[in-house]
């Protein structure tokens, strides 16, 4: 579990080290009218499931959301600090994911769990704000 929380943590960090290029303000407007519009569709997507499983996809969905909207700010106005916060969110998404699928698990199993996606959001945060 740990090793693949941490290839998720750092597949987010390298994703958001590519190059952005700003965008017009009409783009801007239709992005983000997108991104809404593709969030509604998937939580409606995850009211077919139940119990835990529709509230990962609830939190995969919202997360997907956060991480749209930040690297569409990162588009529209390239910055360090906006590429810092694309990547913060991308790791407090799958800190919110793996806490979520951890409660598949039930006693020291879950624990374990929450701890090693905790580990793991712990060092992707230091690595996005650069204190590796």
């Amino acid at each position: 579990m740990q090793s693949r929380l941490t290839a998720i943590a750092v597949l987010c960090f390298a994703s958001a080290l590519g190059s952005a290029q700003a965008m017009t303000q009409d783009e801007y407007k239709a992005s983000k009218d997108s991104i809404e519009a593709a969030y509604k569709a998937d939580k409606k997507a995850c009211d077919a499931m139940k119990d835990n499983a529709k509230d990962v996809c609830e939190k995969e969905a919202k997360g997907k959301e956060k991480i749209a909207k930040a690297e569409l700010e990162q588009s529209y106005k390239p910055s360090d600090s906006h590429l810092r916060k694309v990547n913060e969110v991308k790791a407090d998404s799958a800190y919110d994911v793996a806490k979520e699928r951890c409660e598949d698990q039930k006693g020291a199993a879950e624990r374990a769990c929450k701890s090693d996606a905790k580990a793991t959001h712990e060092a992707a945060i230091k690595a996005a704000k650069g204190k590796v």
